[in-house]
Parts: C-alpha cells; sequence; structure tokens
C-alpha cells in the first residue's frame, strides 16, 4: 500500500483498480502462506497462531525425501491436534509437481470440507511463495479454479534474528545444505532467503520474549530497507509469567495484525521488475542507520558490457541485496534483470523496451507501463533505464554510485551510435534467450 494510502489518501490508480471499494463479504476460507529461512521460528508463529484460533487448519510440508523417494510428507493440525499426517509419492519429484499435484487439492479439499475455518500454509525453506501464488492464480482443482475454494490473504516472512544477517549474507547454494528442489536447482541461499522476504506483504521479525536491544533494531530497519511496501512487525508477546488475561489478549492482538489483513495483492509486479510498472525498486537512505545503508541509482544511458561485467565484484561483494533492472550497450533491446546477494549475480531477460517493440504489441505490456513510459521517455532512450536498489551493512553509498557511473557509456561513446555498441566486446553475449532478437 502506498504511503498516501496508508494515511488516507488513495491515488487514482489505486481508485481506478478498485482495490479500496466496498464490496461484499468473502465467505472463503483465508489462506495465510507463513515462507522464511527459519523453519523453527516459522512453525513457532503458526503456533501461536492456532492458540488464538484452535479452528485454523495449519498444513505443514517435509520434502527431506523428495529427490531421492519422490515423496513429501503433509501434516494438518488445528488447535486441537493432529489431523492428517500421510507421505504421498509425486509422478515427478519437484516442487512444482509437489504444489500442482498434492499443495493444490489438499488446499482446496480442506477449503471445501470445512468452510467455516481459515487456513495457514507452512512453506518449507526452499519453497518460494510466489510459486504457490502464481500457481493458485491459474490452476484447476476438480475443473474449478483454486480461486473458488478459497482466497490468499496474506504472505507473511518469519525472520529469526538470530540466523538472519548470516543467512542473508551466505555464499551457499541450496544444495551445500541439503535444501536443493531438484538435481539442477542452482538457487543459492542468500537468494531464496531475499526473495521470501521481499515477496511477502508482511514481514513479522521473530523475537518472543526477548528485550529490545541494538541487534533487534537493526535488523527490524535492515528488513524494512529490504521490503519498504510491506507492513514490518516485530512479535513481542509477553513471558509466561504474566497474566493469563494480558497474556491472552496479546496472543489475540497478535493473531489479528497477522491474519485477514487483506494485503496479497496478485497484480503486484515481481520486486526487481517494479521499476518498469512505475513503481520504486527501493528506498533510498543513504545515512546509515544502525549501519544499515540503502541507496538507489538510476542512469538513463546503458552500462558499457566490459566495464559493467569487470566491476561486478565490487557490486556484490559490497552489499547484501541488489534488485532492479537494467541496460546493456551491446544489446540495447534487451531489459535485464538484476538480483545479487551473498556474493553472487543473477542476471535474466525481461523481454524488450518498449522503444524495440512495434507499435501493434504495446498492447502486450500493462497499462501501467504504458503510462509510465509515456510519462519518462526520453527523447534518445525511450523508455530505456537504469533503476538499481542496494542495500547492505556499513558500505557507502557515494563509492557504490561511482562505480556504477564508471560503468555508464561516456558522451564520446554515445555518440557513436546502437550500431557500433552492438560491436564492444560483451562478457554478457549468450546469456540471454532474446540476444538473437535483438540483432539488426
Amino acid at each position: 500500500m502506498s504511503q498516501d494510502a496508508q494515511q488516507g489518501r488513495f491515488t487514482a490508480r489505486e481508485l481506478r483498480r478498485g482495490r479500496f471499494e466496498i464490496s461484499p463479504a468473502d465467505l472463503r476460507p483465508a489462506l495465510t502462506l507463513l515462507t522464511g529461512f527459519a523453519p523453527k521460528a516459522t512453525r513457532e508463529a503458526a503456533e501461536l497462531l492456532t492458540r488464538a484460533d484452535p479452528g485454523l487448519l495449519v498444513v505443514t510440508y517435509d520434502l527431506a525425501e523428495l529427490l531421492d523417494a519422490g515423496t513429501v510428507r503433509r501434516t494438518v493440525h488445528d488447535g486441537r491436534g493432529l489431523i492428517e499426517d500421510e507421505r504421498v509419492t509425486l509422478e515427478h519429484g519437484c516442487i512444482n509437481c509437489t504444489i500442482r499435484e498434492d499443495l493444490l487439492p489438499a488446499l482446496v479439499r480442506l477449503a471445501r470440507a470445512r468452510p467455516a475455518s481459515d487456513l495457514a500454509l507452512v512453506l518449507p525453506p526452499s519453497m518460494e511463495p510466489e510459486a504457490v501464488t502464481t500457481a493458485c492464480g491459474w490452476c484447476h482443482v476438480d475443473g474449478a479454479p483454486v480461486s473458488d475454494a478459497l482466497r490468499i490473504d496474506s504472505v507473511v516472512a518469519v525472520c529469526d534474528p538470530a540466523t538472519l544477517l548470516e543467512t542473508l549474507d551466505s555464499d551457499q547454494d541450496l544444495a551445500d545444505r541439503g535444501l536443493h528442489a531438484a538435481d539442477d536447482d542452482t538457487r543459492s541461499v542468500s537468494e531464496v532467503a531475499a526473495r521470501q522476504i521481499e515477496f511477502a506483504d508482511t514481514v513479522l521479525l521473530w523475537a518472543p520474549g526477548s528485550e529490545p536491544d541494538y541487534e533487534h533494531t537493526r535488523l527490524s530497519v535492515l528488513l524494512q530497507r529490504l521490503n519498504p511496501w510491506a507492513r514490518h512487525l516485530v512479535l513481542d508477546m509477553p513471558e509466561p509469567s504474566v497474566s493469563a488475561t494480558l497474556a491472552s489478549r496479546r496472543l489475540a492482538q497478535f493473531s489479528a495484525r497477522i491474519r485477514r489483513s487483506g494485503r496479497f495483492d496478485p497484480e503486484a509486479p515481481e520486486p526487481y521488475g517494479r521499476g518498469i510498472e512505475g513503481y520504486a525498486v527501493g528506498c533510498h537512505e543513504p545515512e546509515p542507520d544502525c549501519g544499515v545503508v540503502a541507496t538507489l541509482y538510476r542512469a538513463r544511458r546503458p552500462f558499457h558490457p566490459q566495464r559493467f561485467h569487470q566491476a561486478l565484484p565490487t557490486l556484490t561483494g559490497r552489499t547484501l541485496r541488489g534488485r532492479g533492472h537494467l541496460w546493456l550497450a551491446g544489446q540495447p533491446d534487451l531489459i535485464v534483470a538484476w538480483e545479487s546477494s551473498g556474493g553472487g549475480v543473477s542476471m535474466g531477460d525481461m523481454g524488450r523496451w518498449l522503444a524495440a517493440t512495434p507499435d501493434e504489441e504495446w498492447e502486450e505490456s500493462s497499462p501501467e507501463r504504458r503510462v509510465n513510459a509515456d510519462l519518462h521517455w526520453d527523447a534518445d532512450f525511450g523508455d530505456r533505464e537504469i533503476q538499481l536498489a542496494f542495500v547492505g551493512i556499513h558500505f557507502e553509498a557515494d563509492e557504490l554510485t561511482a562505480a556504477l557511473d564508471a560503468c555508464l557509456l561516456t558522451d564520446a561513446e554515445v555518440a557513436e551510435g546502437t550500431a557500433a555498441w552492438r560491436e564492444y566486446p560483451d562478457p554478457f553475449e549468450g546469456c540471454f534467450e532474446s540476444k538473437e532478437r535483438n540483432q539488426e
């Protein structure tokens, strides 16, 4: 939700999309997704929710035997005890098959069997919430859309302060921890953990029974910089020594802040693709707050591919996380997605810039993207633009900006034109699927 909306003022775009219109009561069971790279904390958060509402159905998946045996373990319980404990053998042992073949049918079955009960899905660390919400948006169960039986209410990232920094800074792959979802799963621990936080609409710092201190404050700032568009909460449940009345009241307050918030937005763009849709890709807070620094970088001209490639160790080594989009002079028609974490970088194809797209194909892009392009159109570059956001601890934002500026084309290089740019030495040549369609 935008800052204006939080303050009671709604933008024309939000009103046009009807996000704040009064609508009839939605009687479908609400699904809360609990995600995070701290499974113990995530399970404990679910248990607190069942204490507040014993009728809440909690669904949990164990993928430990997925690769070796093609088997997953699914458990379902509420506040009164265990309801189901099943091992399911899948035709193909992968996360996507788990979602399509078992997870969605199980959620729909439970929603139909107990329509008065909401559901909470506790995701294992390697299952990203975006995969689940995307599948819910297009999959059918028994010939009917999943959305006929239930609605996704909120995606909550649960973060453990004891492991958060180490996880975000890890240089390990999921496979190093035995958490990979397939033999060819090359995702990194830091990449998955960051995506879980960035995709969430609610971020919960799990610190039960602890006194507020500098470290918790620092981690709270870090989480807010990583996901400035989410609601941020810190668990502050009282110690067992407090009165039962106070404990019950605090428990109810915790549950009310997590569940039935209606914060999930199925139309929200991916975090690294927010810029082309007219959203901010992050926040600009270059002055350290508890040591946490966040900076936004924007430029109209492209990066020189060779200089940018040489700068990658500098860019990834100084920050915990980077995201956004960019363009390279050697491939001027292509939007390149950027993600960096744990000292590594991932770059991918996001399609063509509108400036390189035939007019008759513009309608295939979202209205928000077309409006954003019109508002910021450049006479030389069209809608081409670099937007990158970086977050880290104790790095100099000015030095990072200078390193990125040094990668941009100079005035003399810009004057050479795109035909000359395409001849530049390009370490990224062949890295993107759309390379061939960029040739003139």
